[in-house]
């Protein structure tokens, strides 16, 4: 039997088929994993040829996170229609979507979810966060909007527009990224899906962008603006991690910044050279040397507020001036830069310039970067990721939770944390 054969069926009918042939109930129904892996092929051709437009409009559960005028942030699971593909489009439903700090930005604000609640029902929870007043200006330009949440994910391709490129990948496991990740279904263009090897689960490819083209832009940003090593803060992180190991491949010179003794000794197992703990009382004289010792004049913050990027361009400073023969006023004439791109100390940025005038304080994006650099050197990056997605790229999670689970109390207060080794992966299409 052919898998088209039952294209015409009803939805109503459908229950008098073999299992195998219900594609649309498998969809509706949101079968066992099972059943849906040994039914996706059939799932694909049916919904590919569907012309009701009714196929999973009734089943899309999505996140949204809604600030109110009154200085409360709502977040809560709502039922939306799926967007039909265009030709150069494909449905993909949606089963690992990780929760990355860029993601928590979006999805909690500046709210208190100290002091969050919950109500509603337990397949449908509505968790309420007081803002701050002194915050709301923070996030005017987003009050009574009701925004999707997620940058990236992986899944199946059940539905594909008329293009040979979009037909290519029906059935095909995807990494992709385009927002509203948090989502039983996305509709994307093909450009925005990477075919990950086969036999790769959704959950090995969930993480296939933002941390792993972070990384190695990171070290791309280096070579193009004439470095030669480079600082990374919070580098315990599972981004810390893949840029230790980009950076012991490509034999580039990194200097690894933690604040704890356990982030010290995991990086270290990795094979880290230069790793500089900021609680530590040597922590200066430690950062100059690593500074002195790999010439690195770059540097990449997680933390964004408080001292410590100040401190890396004075420990750079320092590091310059010592091969200076000439004492100058001005300080040396060596160019130190610091990037911050990420924002874990949401307090104020503190400078005390003890640093010279040559120097650079300023914010990175990986968007825009990619943006700069091109649609060919972007998928050189990518094409390395896919190369190395099971070792340099590997992600590791602490728990997968469902769309409704992600909104527990105390799922939140974990992975709310920011916390190395706690990352936490969303299962939308997890009962």
């Amino acid at each position: 039997m052919q898998p088209n054969a039952y294209v015409g069926v009803s939805r109503l009918n459908c229950r008098s088929l073999p299992t195998q042939y219900r594609g649309a109930e498998v969809e509706i129904c949101r079968a066992n994993r099972s059943t849906f892996y040994n039914s996706r092929l059939i799932i694909a051709t049916q919904t590919a040829h569907s012309t009701d437009g009714r196929n999973m409009s009734d089943t899309n559960l999505q996140l949204r996170s809604l600030v109110k005028k009154n200085g409360e942030l709502e977040i809560s699971l709502v039922r939306i229609a799926v967007e039909e593909p265009k030709a150069d489009e494909v449905v993909v439903r949606i089963e690992a979507s990780p929760i990355n700090p860029s993601d928590l930005g979006l999805l909690f604000g500046v709210a208190d979810m100290n002091n969050a609640k919950v109500s509603g029902s337990p397949s449908s929870p509505v968790i309420t966060a007081k803002i701050p007043e002194n915050l709301m200006r923070t996030v005017a330009g987003r009050v009574d909007q009701s925004l999707p949440v997620g940058n990236e994910g992986a899944g199946i391709v059940v539905k594909a527009g008329s293009s040979k490129e979009a037909q290519a990948l029906l059935g095909q496991t995807v990494a992709v990224l385009g927002g509203s990740m948090y989502s039983q279904f996305r509709t994307l263009k093909v450009i925005q899906c990477m075919l990950l090897p086969s036999g790769t689960k959704p959950s090995e490819g969930a993480s296939c962008f933002v941390n792993p083209l972070t990384a190695l832009s990171m070290v791309e940003t280096m070579r193009r603006e004439n470095h030669t090593a480079l600082v990374h803060t919070a580098a315990a992180s599972n981004l810390g991690q893949m840029l230790n190991k980009i950076c012991i491949k490509d034999g580039v010179s990194l200097v690894n910044i933690v604040r704890k003794q356990d982030q010290e000794d995991l990086l270290r197992k990795l094979g880290a050279k230069y790793v500089c703990n900021s609680s530590s009382p040597t922590f200066f004289q430690d950062l100059t040397q690593a500074l002195t010792a790999t010439g690195a004049t770059i540097a990449f913050d997680a933390i964004g507020g408080g001292k410590l990027a100040g401190q890396i361009l004075a420990c750079m400073e320092a590091a310059a001036v010592a091969k200076m023969t000439e004492f100058s006023r001005y300080g040396s004439t060596t160019f130190k830069q610091v990037y911050i791109y990420g924002g874990l100390d949401r307090g104020p940025t503190e400078l005390v310039r003890s640093y010279g005038m040559v120097w650079s304080l300023s914010g990175w994006l990986l968007t825009p970067f990619l943006q700069k650099i091109g649609g060919e050197a972007t998928q050189k990056l990518r094409d390395r990721v896919v190369a190395e997605l099971k070792t340099t790229f590997a992600s590791h999670y602490t728990k997968e939770i469902s769309l409704a689970e992600a909104l527990q109390l105390e799922n939140i207060s974990a992975y709310a944390k920011f916390g190395t080794g706690a990352k936490y992966l969303i299962n939308p299409s997890k009962a």
